[in-house]
């Protein structure tokens, strides 16, 4: 048995993704083939994981931002041990395979993020980074570097054109994130050709700009070249690196090599053949030859890496128990024992006390009762820490080597904020929160889109929430916002009228680690409402009864926000035969079970009418078609907010007016 070369080992990736491919005639052959050298390199040589248990907290984060190039991390995995079996590798983007078309958190082991919408997926990693860095920070201590692992990242062109990368990267390199390092695949070839036409950065110039390491000229298809370049990688502890390695698109494919036509399609048959041959890899689909296999896989090193790594742990927890009982427990996603308690006793001190603020106040007020109970919240603003009032009196920035570092200045930098967000959630021992304006989550809407495909325990905040803000006038006024997101499947949105159902909204974003929400915060002052401590409650549920009618009701007034209160004022003058009920979260309350939904919207009553001052059609599955919309369905304008809101319609008497129509 003779030991294969490097060579060898990359071609075993070039292959597997080349039939895979070519078995389910789609995908992207050109970036494996062209990135499998570096690949071979960096997983057999430095990257410190254990396939036997993909979550292991000390492993090193690999991410595939440009996630079209799936099947060079599904080669990876199956090659290096994890439970990622020949047979899903050959059901190639088919239904239900662990294989799908880009990588997916929640299907394949090993994987760390969903990636392919470009650009994202290294924001993702500068999140795990920045992880890692505070986490290291916090709990590391002389002799014990229980947290100490790397973040590596592959991307492409399309990557780099992205504007998220700009913002990331930026970021990246003020934090000085030495532990992060990303690999351009310098191959000048997009979907629509040679990038000479529209990518013409001195990339190499922007990030040192941004004050990155980089390490221009590597050849990707050299190893000893590659290995080179990561050795100098690793000597930058204050920097985050870019390797820029010059590759091959397709390479080794005789006649498509170097051209889109390997990008995004199927080599095709005798092209396949061709390659076989070009590369003297004289073996049938799917097959690699024992003696390869062998040589990639991973698992008995991974197991004693991880055992070591254990054996400092021990010794950590024996000399800092509460120190590493702390870590253990933010590493396995679990609330301190006493949290919930607490946040009720806050929740009830609050309608107690009934104070008159904005719902953005209010959220702020949350934080300050919540952030010390919760060690991992840490978030910040796009920008605007004194609008969006995300500040708390124990704020420190991450920006420093503070062991409690806990505040982001995120800067004018909406969508890597957001993905940045997803990465420091997907890597644990976090709970993130990042804030802008509603009008504004459309510049962080695909990475709040991702948030909720990956489930990413992650907390959107946004303020300023409609015409209410004024004066700023329609370009910072959202109407359709509400609506899109809660469009958004596994996406929590929630829009309080108070500062008792802002605390309730903080609460249950917090306990849902499974998905993020999105709160929405008013710029204006809101009236306390009056509760009983059974509706307090219900407000977790998403909706509730707040004010009932005599009997049975004969008219439903449905609103959030800014709006409840209209309608309270509203039902006094229709009568008690009137309802109100509060929807802070219509996500939530449609997963209520059926009898709590009918003791709240009752199907007997049928005269509706909801009020929000967002986009009505959205309104229309709670009032039916023969319902009323009090809503706002073109875009607002420049004034007061006494003068707008009784020119668009949000009057008492536009209420009432509505329900006697009914």
């Amino acid at each position: 048995m003779t030991t294969p070369s490097r060579r060898d080992l990359a071609n075993a990736i070039r292959f597997l993704a080349i039939d895979a491919v070519q078995a389910a005639n789609s995908g992207h052959p050109g970036m494996p083939m062209g990135m499998a050298d570096i690949a071979e390199v960096l997983w057999n040589d430095y990257l410190s994981h254990n396939p036997d248990n993909p979550k292991w907290f000390n492993r090193d984060r690999f991410i595939l931002s440009n996630g079209h190039g799936s099947m060079l991390q599904y080669a990876l995995l199956h090659l290096a041990g994890y439970d990622l079996p020949l047979d899903e590798l050959k059901n190639f983007r088919q239904l239900d395979s662990r294989t799908p078309g880009h990588p997916e958190n929640f299907m394949t082991p090993g994987v760390e993020t969903t990636t392919g919408p470009l650009g994202q997926g290294f924001a993702n990693a500068v999140g795990m980074a920045l992880a890692e860095k505070l986490l290291a920070q916090r709990f590391n201590r002389p002799e014990f570097p229980v947290v100490d692992h790397r973040t590596w990242v592959f991307m492409g062109d399309g990557c780099l054109m992205e504007g998220i990368s700009h913002e990331a990267a930026s970021l990246a390199g003020t934090w000085g994130l030495g532990k992060l390092v990303a690999f351009w695949d310098d191959n000048k070839i997009s979907i629509d050709g040679n990038t000479d036409g529209w990518f013409t950065d001195d990339t190499p110039a922007r990030f040192e700009a941004y004050g990155w390491n980089v390490i221009r000229g590597v050849d990707g298809h050299d190893p000893d070249e590659v290995r080179r370049a990561i050795e100098a990688a690793l000597k930058s502890s204050d920097k985050p690196t870019l390797v820029c390695c010059r590759t091959t698109i397709g390479f080794g494919s005789p006649n498509k090599a170097g051209k889109e036509s390997s990008h995004g399609a199927a080599l095709g048959a005798d092209e396949v053949k061709a390659t076989r041959e070009a590369l003297g890899w004289a073996h049938d689909a799917f097959v690699v030859p024992q003696e390869i296999q062998d040589a990639w896989n991973a698992a008995e090193a991974g197991a004693a890496r991880e055992a070591e790594w254990g054996a400092l742990f021990d010794g950590y927890a024996r000399q800092f128990p509460e120190q590493a009982a702390e870590l253990q427990r933010r590493a396995n996603a679990t609330l301190p024992e006493t949290f919930l308690a607490d946040a009720d006793a806050y929740i009830a001190k609050l309608q107690a006390d009934g104070p008159v603020v904005a719902s953005r106040k209010a959220s702020q007020m949350a934080i300050e009762a919540f952030a010390p109970l919760l060690p991992e919240l840490v978030g910040g603003s796009a920008d605007l820490a004194h609008s969006n009032l995300t500040l708390w009196k124990g704020s420190k920035s991450v920006a420093t080597d503070d062991a409690d570092a806990n505040y982001i200045y995120f800067g004018v930098r909406e969508f890597a904020m957001t993905a940045i967000s997803n990465g420091l959630s997907l890597h644990g021992g976090f709970i993130p929160y990042d804030a802008t304006f509603l009008v504004f989550s459309d510049y962080a809407r695909n990475a709040v889109r991702m948030s909720a495909l990956m489930g990413a325990h992650a907390i959107h905040v946004y303020t300023h929430d409609s015409i209410g803000l004024g004066e700023d006038g329609p370009t910072h006024q959202p109407v359709e916002h509400l609506a899109s997101l809660r469009y958004i499947p596994d996406n929590d949105v929630w829009r309080p009228c108070d500062a008792v159902e802002s605390a309730v909204a903080w609460k249950a974003a917090i306990v849902r680690n499974d998905a993020p929400s999105c709160l929405v915060f008013s710029r204006q002052n809101l009236d306390h409402q009056p509760r009983s401590e059974a509706q307090v409650a219900d407000i977790a549920r998403g909706a509730y009864v707040l004010k009932d009618s005599v009997g049975a009701p004969e008219i439903i007034l449905i609103a959030t926000g800014s709006e409840v209160g209209l309608a309270v004022k509203a039902a006094e003058q229709i009568g008690d035969k009137a309802r109100v009920v509060s929807m802070p979260s219509s996500d939530v309350f449609d997963r209520q079970d059926a009898d709590y939904k009918e003791s709240v919207l009752p199907n007997a009553c049928r005269r509706r009418v909801a009020v929000e001052a967002g986009m009505s059609d959205f309104w229309r599955k709670y009032v039916g078609l023969d319902g009323a919309v009090i809503g706002i369905d073109t875009f607002g304008a420049s004034a007061p907010i006494q003068q707008l809101m009784p020119h668009f319609g949000f009057t008492v008497e536009k209420v009432v007016e509505a329900a006697k129509g009914l």
